[in-house]
C-alpha cells in the first residue's frame, strides 16, 4: 500500500458536508415492501424491453427486461411475486418510463447464476453485463462496456470521494464492505488488464482511508475535502495528475473511473453468482424523522422508505433524489429506487433557500468558482435567448452540472437548469444536422 496526497486544483467550492446526520448509521436492510415498481430505464443508453407479462410469476432475480443495444443493461426482479402491470407511469422527477409492476406474494425463491468457471477477462466481462450492472454513482453506464475500451488502459480509479453533502452510503460501505469492494475491484482490474489500482478518498473520511491502508497493491490518494472532487476529470487529475482535455473521455488519458457500490455490484455478481437487484441509498436531512443508511430492494417507492425512516416531519420544503448539489428536486412523492439512486433528502426550510432570482447583477461569481473555468452566466443569457449556438461556443457541452455556479450566485438565478436546457437543444440539433 502506498498512502499519499492528492494534488490540489483550483477553483470550485466548499460546501457544509451535513453528513453527521448518517455518518454513524450503519446500513441497515429494509424489508421487501408489497409492490415494486421496476423501471426499465435505469442506465444510460436504450431502455431494456419486458421480457414478462402481466399475470407471470416471477422469482427474486428472474430477468424481466432484456437490454436491447450494446448501450444498455438487463433488469431483474428484486422480489417473488406478480406481474400485475407493464405501464408508463410520470414519477416525482417529471420523466415518463416504463415499468414492470410486480406484487409481492411472500416467497422467498431466489434465482442464481451458474458459478464461474474461469476468470479471464471476457468471462468477468461477460458476467457483468449479464448481471445489468451499471455505474451506480449516478452515471449509469454500463459497467461491462466500460471494461472494454477501445485503447489499452494503465490506470484504475475508484472514486471514494462522496464530496455531496449528507450522502454518506459509500463511506459506510468503504468501512463495512472493505473486502467486498477490494475483491471486485481486483475482478474489475482483472477485466482491464490493469495492475495500477488507485482509490481517492476525501480527507474528512479517515475510517475509510484506513479501511483500505491494509493491501499492499492499492495506492490510496488523500484528496482535499473539496466539491466537486467526485467528478471523473477533477478526481483523475488530483490522482495521477492526467488532465482530461474538453470533449474527451478518461479512457483517451489511459484510465477507467469507477464507482464504490459498482465494485461491490461487481464482487457479487462473479462471486457469489447474483444479479443487481439492489442498492444503498442515504435518507437523511433535517426533515426526516430517523436518517438512515439503508440496503433497499430495486423499486422499492418512496413512500415506503419514507415510512420506514419514522415518517417526514412537519416543514419539508424540498425533496431531492440523490445529493443538495447535483439531485433532482422531486414534484411529488411518486417515486420508485433505481440502480443509480445515491439517497433521497428531507429539507426543510433552513436547510435550502427559497428566494426567488433575481436579474444577474454581473458579479463573475458564479464564472470565479466554476471547476471548469466556464462562464456560466453567458451561457445562461445566450440559453435564454434561444441562440444555442452561442451557448456552445462558450462551453455548454463542458458543464459536469455540478451547481458550484448556482450554489454561489446572490442572485439565485437557474444557472443549471438554463444549461442542461442550452445542453439538450444543442444535442437535438446536432442529431437533426442542423
Amino acid at each position: 500500500m502506498s498512502l499519499r496526497k492528492g494534488k490540489n486544483y483550483p477553483y470550485g467550492i466548499h460546501v457544509p458536508d451535513k453528513k453527521a446526520l448518517t455518518a454513524n448509521a450503519v446500513i441497515e436492510k429494509m424489508p421487501a415492501p408489497k409492490k415494486v415498481y421496476l423501471s426499465m430505464s435505469q442506465h444510460i443508453g436504450a431502455p431494456a424491453i419486458p421480457v414478462v407479462n402481466v399475470g407471470d410469476k416471477v422469482n427474486k432475480r428472474q430477468l424481466i427486461g432484456e437490454a436491447s443495444g450494446a448501450i444498455s443493461a438487463n433488469v431483474y426482479s428484486s422480489i417473488c411475486g406478480t406481474v400485475t402491470a407493464i405501464e408508463d407511469i410520470v414519477t416525482g422527477n417529471g420523466q415518463k418510463m416504463k415499468y414492470v409492476v410486480i406484487e409481492n406474494d411472500g416467497r422467498t425463491d431466489e434465482i442464481f447464476f451458474d458459478q464461474i468457471k474461469d476468470f479471464e477477462p471476457d468471462t468477468i466481462i461477460e458476467r457483468i453485463r449479464l448481471a445489468g450492472i451499471v455505474g451506480l454513482g449516478g452515471a449509469g453506464f454500463p459497467t461491462a462496456v466500460k471494461l472494454k475500451p477501445a485503447t489499452k488502459l494503465n490506470a484504475l480509479i475508484i472514486n471514494g470521494a462522496e464530496c455531496e453533502p449528507y450522502l454518506t452510503c459509500d463511506y459506510r460501505l468503504m468501512i463495512e464492505n472493505t473486502e467486498d469492494i477490494y475483491r471486485g475491484i481486483k475482478y474489475a482490474a482483472r477485466a482491464l488488464g490493469i495492475n495500477r489500482i488507485i482509490i481517492g478518498i476525501e480527507a474528512n473520511k479517515p475510517n475509510a482511508i484506513k479501511a483500505f491502508e491494509k493491501y499492499p497493491d492499492l495506492e490510496v490518494v488523500v484528496l482535499k475535502k473539496q466539491y466537486p472532487m467526485g467528478s471523473e476529470k477533477h478526481l483523475i487529475y488530483c490522482t495521477t495528475g492526467r488532465k482530461v482535455p474538453c470533449g474527451k473521455m478518461p479512457f483517451d488519458v489511459g484510465v477507467c473511473v469507477q464507482n464504490i457500490k459498482t465494485m461491490i455490484a461487481v464482487k457479487h455478481a462473479i462471486e457469489d453468482n447474483k444479479a443487481l437487484s439492489s442498492t444503498v441509498l442515504t435518507v437523511s436531512g433535517e426533515g426526516i424523522n430517523t436518517p438512515k443508511n439503508l440496503r433497499v430492494q430495486l423499486g422499492t417507492p418512496l413512500e415506503d422508505i419514507i415510512a420506514y425512516c419514522g415518517g417526514a416531519k412537519e416543514g419539508v420544503t424540498k425533496v431531492i433524489a440523490g445529493g443538495p448539489m447535483m439531485g433532482k428536486g422531486l414534484i411529488s412523492l411518486t417515486s420508485y429506487t433505481r440502480k443509480t439512486d445515491s439517497g433521497f433528502l428531507f429539507l426543510t426550510e433552513g436547510e435550502t433557500s427559497l428566494k426567488s432570482s433575481t436579474n444577474c447583477i454581473n458579479c463573475g461569481m458564479c464564472a470565479k468558482n466554476c471547476p471548469m473555468r466556464l462562464m456560466p452566466m453567458y451561457i445562461e443569457s445566450f440559453a435564454i435567448a434561444g441562440d444555442y449556438l452561442g451557448a456552445e461556443k462558450y462551453g455548454a457541452m463542458n458543464c459536469i452540472e455540478c451547481g458550484s455556479c448556482a450554489y454561489n450566485c446572490p442572485a439565485k438565478r437557474s444557472l443549471v437548469q438554463s444549461i442542461q436546457s442550452a445542453k439538450f437543444h444543442i444535442k437535438e440539433m446536432k442529431k437533426n444536422g442542423k
